[in-house]
């Protein structure tokens, strides 16, 4: 993808799983990836390339995100995939859980917007990519924290892209994928769930990092799109 060659990526997130899969396909792409989070042992350990470094961020500490955008240099994309996990129904629920959850996906990223957009060129080739996520567009009983910070998501998606405009501001909605973050239910288990969601869902499939990865570098390139949602869930909010 030509419009990333040269092209320098602020990726946000754990070590493997979409984080990943967006990092080396902005590599693929031939551009240059600056590769963050809270654990940088494990991503320096993810990746041989030395066109991926390796940063430290904790989207829940303004001083974290400020030392960083002192340091880093020009960026031409920013991109975090922080999740929600404010999971439960509501009796279920705690204020801290959901505290937490709002902090790092929706205030991370908007600290994180605040501070390097100084460090972008203040046009529409540079982007910020966010995440969001299926429930907030499909309610479902247990999910109620993880549909309000995703919710907030979209809409501070829609916000930012005034707020910084020309800076373009995207966000990519993921629906059930196979990042590893299932393995905990046991083979059995998680391969039930999967044929159980593929059943229901019109693709007829689970969603690959691969994907969601296509979808994030085409929000990153497309330079007439901003304040857009891409919903990239096989089509489950509709049935």
């Amino acid at each position: 993808m030509a419009a990333l060659k040269d092209r320098r990526v602020l990726v946000v997130g754990r070590a493997s799983g979409i984080a990943r899969a967006i990092a080396l396909a902005v590599r693929a792409a031939g551009g240059e990836v600056v590769a963050a989070g809270r654990d940088t042992d494990k991503l320096a350990a993810s990746y041989d390339d030395p066109g991926i470094g390796v940063a430290h961020i904790d989207l829940t500490d303004d001083a974290s995100i400020e030392s960083f955008a002192e340091r880093v240099g020009h960026l031409d994309h920013v991109v975090s995939t922080a999740s929600a996990r404010a999971r439960g129904t509501l009796q279920e629920l705690h204020r801290q859980d959901l505290l937490g959850s709002l902090d790092t996906k929706l205030l991370g990223p908007l600290m994180l917007a605040k501070h390097l957009t100084p460090r972008m060129d203040g046009n529409a080739d540079s982007s910020f990519v966010l995440f969001s996520g299926i429930h907030a567009f499909k309610a479902k009983v247990g999910y109620l924290g993880v549909g309000i910070t995703n919710g907030a998501v979209d809409f501070l998606t829609r916000a930012l892209a005034v707020e910084i405009a020309p800076i373009r501001v995207n966000a990519v909605s993921p629906g059930v994928i196979d990042t590893g973050a299932w393995d905990a239910m046991g083979e059995g288990g998680k391969r039930e769930y999967f044929q159980h969601i593929s059943a229901a869902n019109p693709v007829g499939r689970i969603g690959t990092v691969e994907d969601i990865a296509q979808a994030a570098l085409f929000a990153m390139t497309n330079t007439f799109m901003s304040g857009v949602t891409l919903k990239i869930d096989g089509g489950e909010p509709l049935v």
